[in-house]
């Protein structure tokens, strides 16, 4: 069954380990016109980038440099098919920087706020990011927040723990929350914040890195993703779900396979396309043709 796809978790910007994946490992041309390439070939029809800077000759991500707002660097005017999360530098929230992130979320391009737990040593109740859920509420866009694994040995997991992100959908009803990876690998924790909350969601990004090859690998290898299967059962939730790939960490075909797999196909309308436009309400316009 062909349907609309939304891939709400890509990355458009000049990471170094970024360019390192998409050479080395998932194969492929990691530039505006190879993500416009893939998306025309897959049925994409629109995509959500990560907001995300490194200061060039910096520390490398998770860089402590960029200011917030971070945006789509490789991404030089808007795009119709193209939106993305503002990203928040916790180091970087003073008073100015908090205007800047204001006056971003009034751009039709900006439809949520991007949160990297894990890479950035805050928890998400830490109140440092208590005016970005203000922000967050004030203008209804989500926050979309790292969970899980790190993509750097410099992450610190305990903060990217999809447990602690509890504490601030209790506190901040009025927000909608995406955790992003569905809290790879522990997935049974993140499986019970997403069922307990209404306003948590979670997506499917980011869960295997590679080419073709290496998805099937996967795929096929024994109880890889029982804890999965094992989640997914116990949310019993599956239009709270939102697909996403993580590109260019993985190619975007074999991907669409390996969700379909995992996912009944009664709920890929909702995992697909339906839950990614209830959870972000500003790509409405932009999928009518809106400005």
């Amino acid at each position: 069954m062909r349907v609309k796809i939304i891939d709400a978790h890509i990355h458009l910007s000049h990471i170094q380990s970024f360019h390192d994946t998409a050479k080395n490992l998932s194969q492929l041309d990691y530039s505006l016109q190879g993500l416009k390439k893939e998306m025309k070939e897959n049925g994409v029809v629109l995509a959500i980038g990560m907001g995300l800077r490194e200061i060039e000759g910096g520390e490398g991500f998770p860089d402590a440099s960029p200011p917030t707002p971070m945006g789509l660097d490789m991404l030089k005017k808007p795009d119709p098919n193209i939106v993305y999360c503002a990203g928040v530098n916790p180091y970087r929230l003073g008073k100015q920087d908090l205007v800047q992130l204001e006056k971003s979320l009034l751009l039709p391009e900006v439809v949520g706020i991007k949160i990297y737990l894990g890479y950035y040593p805050f928890y998400a109740y830490d109140r440092v990011y208590e005016p970005v859920y203000e922000l967050a509420k004030a203008y209804r866009v989500p926050v979309v927040f790292h969970s899980g694994d790190t993509y750097s040995e410099r992450g610190l997991l305990k903060y990217a723990q999809p447990l602690t992100l509890d504490e601030v959908a209790v506190k901040h009803r009025d927000v909608m929350f995406v955790m992003a990876h569905f809290g790879d690998p522990w997935m049974l924790d993140a499986a019970e914040v997403v069922y307990k909350n209404r306003n948590m969601f979670a997506d499917l990004s980011g869960l295997i890195v590679g080419d073709r090859r290496q998805v099937q690998r996967i795929r096929s290898t024994p109880h890889f993703f029982d804890h999965m299967k094992h989640a997914l059962a116990f949310c019993d939730h599956y239009e709270k779900f939102i697909f996403g790939t993580d590109w260019p960490l993985v190619q975007m075909a074999p991907y669409i396979e390996f969700v379909k797999e995992y996912m009944p196909s009664f709920a890929w309308k909702d995992v697909f396309f339906n839950t990614a436009l209830r959870v972000f309400p500003k790509i409405k316009n932009r999928l009518a043709g809106g400005k």
